[in-house]
């Protein structure tokens, strides 16, 4: 026998490696590895190769994750075939897999918008034929950047030799079989265009299926060219405006890094409207795009309508759906950066101003009135100084909340107008403020800074600067979970831009909330116009010390996301009882305060009692007075829903969101917006924003919001979604959904 020879060894543990990899690889492939190694093949190389069979067919998975190569005889430079990478989602059933296209030569297939020429690819997945596709809900097709490509004076978009293209297919339930019998249509062009179909078929169990590294870095690979699923890239679209008179739209972009050479636009999301080759300018961080719009149709309107805007930079991409505005191009020149910033900045001052008049604000004007009382008699000098320490304490803040943004924004963090309150721990300071304010109304005690600055703390007879600084601080911590109209305009432009157009936004508001100071300010002598002080004024400081009281219990009830309900209740009771017994007091000194306790105390009781029951905490899984179907926001189902001709109608709220409330008692819970919204075609969707959420954070970003409410309707009218006001109405709410509902 001859003697063992190690020196094959190595090589066959190479052979074993590849063959682990490939998992899939046939016993010829194995045996053709094994004939190029070392001539030296002896008994030990032998078993070597024996393990690595038997190792290979232990490792093989329950199912196959993708098809072989489809090629169709009509086009033999093509071939395409459908990849799973083994990893499913157990909360959303959605499967992560991919259709990967090769073509040889200088053969190209299209994106979702060919542009001049071309037609998209397109599966067919026959979920309601018989003999079609089963256990499978919907499939969202994602599609990566694609190349401009100009052909016989033709400029289209698509991809040279092949692309891989992610999907994500969601399944109705993880634990059955899944049959996939689909049909792509692939229309791939050179000089010559050849449209051919493939049938696509594979069955497997998804709960069963291994995960395959190999599939999971092509899909991964793949995600990261989807604009949708990128980063934040720092690019934002700031207008897309149409110039009719010349025929000239226009887009007004920024980048925070700054512009490559090969920055790029993309306009599409209009049947039958092409976009040409545009004419980009850059100034700093600013980017103006100019661009004609055409259509084979003839005329065509786009003023209302809503267009994806897809931006290119270098290896970065931003896609962000926005409506078209009307405009002038001749204005647009190297100056429009900055006139859009000027109205952008009154749009700013004017949702600021509106600010006084939300719910949230009421209780710190309602206190500053109150100090507006007992300042009438005193000199204008100091007049003038107490309300400008208020207007720069709410300016000072809008600084501190640009300055926390700003930070959240550098580090990669979710940003929005109101993230603080998803924070428990700001909700409590909150709690806690509120409550000394309202009890210091009812003279409980004096909030005192430390001694060594010798002055109160928002107290009536306050001749310092202090007290009235931190009051207009007050004023904005109160005023952040409120929207105002065009606020949200405002704030969007403010998270998307640059720094300086960010503080610049943020300071514009400031000033709009602070204006009702700055006016007393100015004009001091209007105070000769109040009332003079009597015991009007003492009832007055009742009423608002139970203004700023609800105000604490409304706080109280959004910390029930994150505490348990009877921990809040004696919460709850404890400034209640403190304040009404106070209350009583002051109604009847003549009682002795130990007789009032007891009152007191049936009547906190049930306040908070009724409160809670008011806002849902004794009954969170469910809403008895909401008669409406909603389910949660699942963007990925939006299309489906949407092709099968389903309206959607999406509702983005949280539970500290004031507008959110007024929306929903005011319209959406009422006729003939209620009845609307309980059509059979119509599909309800929620996403509640009271904690954070990455999901709606993006989401809202991707429409240009960053803050509560937002609502929009999609529709076989509007598949791109028709995004609806600050402030409801029924008018609004029913017009969009009937242009959405209508046919194209």
């Amino acid at each position: 026998m001859a003697p063992l020879d190690f020196n094959g060894l190595p090589e066959f543990i190479g052979i074993y490696m590849n063959i682990r990899s490939l998992n899939q690889h046939s016993f010829t492939s194995i045996a053709s590895a094994a004939s190029g190694s070392n001539r030296q093949f002896n008994l030990l190389s032998f078993i070597a190769l024996c393990l690595v069979l038997l190792l290979s067919l232990l490792n093989q998975p329950a199912y196959a994750l993708s098809t072989d190569w489809l090629v169709n005889p009509q086009q033999p430079e093509a071939r395409v075939r459908l990849h799973f990478s083994g990893e499913a989602n157990p909360d959303t059933h959605e499967l992560s897999a991919a259709l990967e296209v090769e073509l040889s030569g200088e053969w190209k297939t299209y994106w979702r918008s060919p542009g001049e020429a071309g037609i998209p690819p397109e599966v067919n997945w026959r979920l309601d034929e018989q003999s079609g596709s089963s256990n499978i809900k919907n499939v969202e097709w994602l599609w990566p950047i694609p190349d401009r490509i100009e052909m016989l004076g033709l400029h289209t978009f698509g991809y040279k030799n092949g692309t891989v293209f992610p999907l994500m297919i969601k399944v109705e339930n993880l634990d059955d079989p899944v049959s996939i019998n689909a049909k792509l249509q692939l229309s791939s062009c050179t000089t010559i265009c050849v449209l051919t179909d493939y049938n696509i078929q594979l069955d497997f169990t998804p709960s069963e299926l291994q995960t395959d590294p190999e599939a999971s870095f092509l899909i991964d690979r793949a995600l990261s060219q989807v604009p949708t699923y990128m980063p934040d890239t720092g690019l934002s679209t700031e207008s897309v405006l149409w110039d009719k008179a010349n025929n000239k739209v226009v887009v007004m972009a920024s980048s925070e890094t700054g512009w490559e050479k090969d920055a790029d636009i993309i306009l599409d999301g209009q049947e039958d409207i092409t976009f040409s080759v545009p004419e980009i300018t850059v100034e700093g961080n600013q980017l103006q795009a100019v661009m004609e719009a055409s259509s084979w149709l003839g005329e065509y309107n786009l003023s209302g309508e809503s267009v994806t805007v897809t931006l290119l930079n270098g290896d970065s991409a931003q896609e962000k759906s926005l409506p078209v505005e009307m405009g002038s191009a001749k204005a647009l020149g190297g100056s429009q950066s900055s006139a859009s910033l000027i109205v952008l900045l009154g749009l700013a001052l004017l949702g600021g101003l509106i600010l006084n008049l939300m719910p949230c604000v009421l209780p710190v004007l309602g206190m500053k009135l109150s100090s507006v009382l007992h300042a009438s008699g005193q000199k204008a000098t100091l007049t003038r100084k107490q309300f400008l320490s208020s207007a720069a304490g709410i300016v000072f803040s809008f600084w501190l909340l640009a300055a926390f943004l700003w930070v959240l924004k550098l580090t990669g963090s979710s940003i929005g107008w109101g993230i603080q309150f998803q924070n428990p721990w700001f909700i409590g300071f909150m709690v806690v403020v509120t409550a000394l304010f309202a009890a210091n109304l009812m003279d409980l005690f004096e909030i005192r800074l430390p001694s060594f600055m010798s002055t109160k703390l928002a107290t009536a007879g306050d001749n310092s600067t202090a007290g009235h600084f931190v009051q207009g601080m007050f004023a904005t911590l109160l005023a952040t979970p409120c929207s105002a109209p065009f606020l949200g305009t405002a704030v969007a432009f403010a998270l998307s831009t640059n720094s300086f157009n960010l503080f610049a936004i943020f300071t514009a508001l400031g000033i709009g909330l602070a204006l009702p100071y700055l006016l007393i300010a100015a004009r001091p002598s209007l105070l000769k116009w109040m009332p003079k002080p009597g015991q009007w004024m003492i009832n007055l400081r009742r009423i608002l010390a139970l203004m700023l009281l609800a105000t604490t219990l409304w706080l109280i009830s959004l910390l029930q996301a994150f505490l348990p309900v009877y921990l809040l209740l004696v919460i709850a009771l404890i400034p209640t009882l403190l304040i009404l017994h106070r209350l009583l007091i002051s109604l009847m000194p003549q009682s002795g305060k130990g007789l009032l306790l007891l009152p007191a105390l049936f009547l906190s009781l049930a306040i908070v009692l009724f409160g809670a029951w008011s806002a849902g905490m004794f009954t969170p899984a469910q809403k008895t007075s909401d008669n409406l179907s909603w389910q949660p926001l699942n963007e990925g189902e939006i299309a489906s829903l949407v092709a099968e001709g389903k309206t959607v109608f999406v509702d983005v709220t949280a539970d500290w969101c004031i507008t959110c409330k007024a929306n929903k008692i005011r319209v959406i819970d009422r006729d003939p917006t209620n009845s609307k919204l309980q059509e059979d075609h119509i599909v309800l969707m929620k996403g509640d924003w009271t904690r954070p959420s990455e999901a709606i954070n993006a989401y809202l970003q991707k429409n240009g919001r960053f803050g509560v409410p937002f609502n929009i309707v999609y529709g076989p009218g509007a598949p791109q979604g028709l995004p609806l006001p600050v402030i409801l109405d029924h008018e609004t709410v029913t017009a969009a959904i009937q242009q959405a509902s209508s046919k194209p």
